[in-house]
């Protein structure tokens, strides 16, 4: 299961990377001599639409397998087993959860309202102990 980004965040991606290529195209034709910069602009719109297409297809978070992974590029994100999982602390626009040995970050202000339903069904299935709940039996 896929946990997606907003549409909003995917779609700014895709509009900031089309005007920097714009300007990119617009800078080289209206040049008498081409200078670096020109094409820096063509480069960084190349890579917002590369990111735009990353999250499109990876999404911000991956749960199967009994695991949750936030993916990153190039696979630099953090994996956690759902099993091994001790401890969760909501706060405002995100959660942390916790393990013995990692600790994973959620900002719930990228995430679409469906998918945040999904993500907070399979949190409350994990029946954890938050902070929430921990202060309240101190």
């Amino acid at each position: 299961m896929k946990i997606k980004f907003k549409k909003k965040r995917l779609r700014a991606n895709l509009i900031f990377g089309i005007l920097w290529i714009g300007l990119g195209i617009f800078s080289l034709w209206e040049a008498d001599n081409t200078r670096w910069s020109d094409y820096g602009y063509l480069v960084i719109g190349v890579l917002y639409i590369g990111l735009y297409l990353f999250e499109v297809v990876n999404q911000y978070l991956t749960i199967e397998h009994g695991t949750i992974q936030k993916n990153k590029l190039f696979g630099l994100g953090k994996k956690l087993n759902l099993n091994e999982i001790y401890w969760i602390k909501k706060f405002v626009g995100g959660y942390t959860l916790k393990t013995e040995h990692k600790e994973l970050i959620i900002n719930t202000e990228l995430i679409e309202k469906d998918s945040l339903n999904e993500l907070n069904t399979i949190l409350a299935k994990l029946n954890l102990p938050s902070e929430k709940t921990l202060f309240a039996t101190v």
